[in-house]
């Protein structure tokens, strides 16, 4: 059975043994065992009875094999992001200039640095070990962070967004950065990334200038990756598009990755999944509908994916295998919603920088 549930000090091996396959570009997951340690700990916190009196929490869960018990993907939600460090974005928009003269008027592209974000809820660090990337395994590695938040509402913000990663060359190199960042940093781009995920923003702050910079006088090969995402997270920007995010405008500092964001319950998962009872059943088969079902237990969270069936009482029938993967007591409810395997087999590694 494939189980989500809340990262645990057990995971650390595992956890830095994705780091290093994850590769270039993915601050969220550096391959550091302090960074994870810290991360872990957080996480640790975030799903404790006192966790909704901080308002900026790290919700990091893993994907479980659980016939080996070996981690096999990552997937995360960060709160009240910017709150406690700056979360920077380049803003994507249009100067009009007119002359009347001339009877000219000319549009000008300009990326502005922003905070536009603070506050919101992020999800991210999503990623899948290539032996796993099987038809609806990404998507439900994805969408099990959607059930969280249709779980715990009051624990998220109203807005969530998400940043993937931005186009890079087959060397790890991106075009943007070469042609930008470095001018500015003068440190190459892998060096960026790891600064940003050890030390922090500080550093952007500190030398990244303030006014809008002119994307036509930046040479082709970066303008043509500002908003493209890296070869890898297209399938993931399919996955969120599908539950309704949005691309307006807004891209990653670093390597010009687009950022997409939602309304909560404007997420189809948020919005479609149902609350009910169960029932156990000795029945089912792999040829059920496969659901993904949540208990609802914030301290003892698990999310699966596994196949159900409706009564028609409209309790939801699961094996006693998937009960107790779920941690389930009798009389326990949970929320549930039918996995849908057309989209997400090709998920290829990360979705958020």
């Amino acid at each position: 059975m494939l189980l989500i549930r809340p990262c645990t000090f057990k995971d650390l091996d595992d956890l830095m043994a994705i780091s290093h396959a994850v590769g270039r570009g993915m601050t969220s997951m550096p391959a550091d065992e302090t960074a994870w340690q810290e991360k872990i700990s957080a996480s640790i916190l975030a799903f404790s009875a006192d966790a909704r009196k901080k308002p900026d929490n790290t919700y990091f869960m893993v994907l479980e094999d659980s016939d080996s018990g070996r981690v096999v993907g990552t997937t995360a939600i960060y709160t009240g992001v910017g709150l406690n460090k700056p979360f920077y974005s380049y803003k994507v928009s249009t100067l009009v200039s007119s002359c009347n003269d001339l009877e000219v008027t000319r549009q000008a592209r300009v990326l502005t640095m922003v905070n536009d974000y603070t506050g919101t809820t992020e999800i991210g660090s999503l990623f899948l070990l290539p032996e796993y990337r099987k038809p609806g395994v990404g998507q439900f590695l994805s969408r099990a962070r959607y059930m969280t938040i249709a779980d715990f509402p009051d624990c998220f913000d109203e807005q969530i967004i998400a940043e993937l990663r931005g186009w890079q060359d087959p060397q790890g190199n991106s075009p943007l950065w070469d042609h930008l960042g470095h001018t500015f940093f003068g440190i190459d781009f892998q060096q960026a990334v790891t600064t940003a995920a050890l030390k922090g923003p500080q550093f952007i702050s500190d030398l990244m200038p303030k006014y809008p910079i002119y994307i036509d006088l930046l040479p082709q090969a970066a303008r043509e990756v500002i908003g493209k995402p890296h070869d890898s997270s297209a399938p993931a920007l399919n996955m969120l598009k599908k539950e309704g995010f949005q691309y307006t405008g807004y891209v990653d500092l670093f390597d010009g990755g687009p950022s997409v964001q939602v309304a909560a319950q404007e997420i189809h998962t948020v919005r479609d999944s149902s609350s009910g009872r169960y029932k156990l059943s000795q029945e089912l088969t792999d040829s059920d509908q496969q659901y993904m079902i949540s208990n609802g237990k914030l301290e003892t969270y698990r999310v699966a994916l596994a196949p159900a069936r409706l009564d028609s009482q409209g309790n939801l029938l699961i094996s006693p295998d998937t009960a107790k993967g779920l941690q389930l007591q009798e009389g326990d409810s949970l929320r549930y919603i039918p996995a849908r395997s057309r989209s997400a087999g090709a998920m290829q590694t990360s979705q958020a920088a």
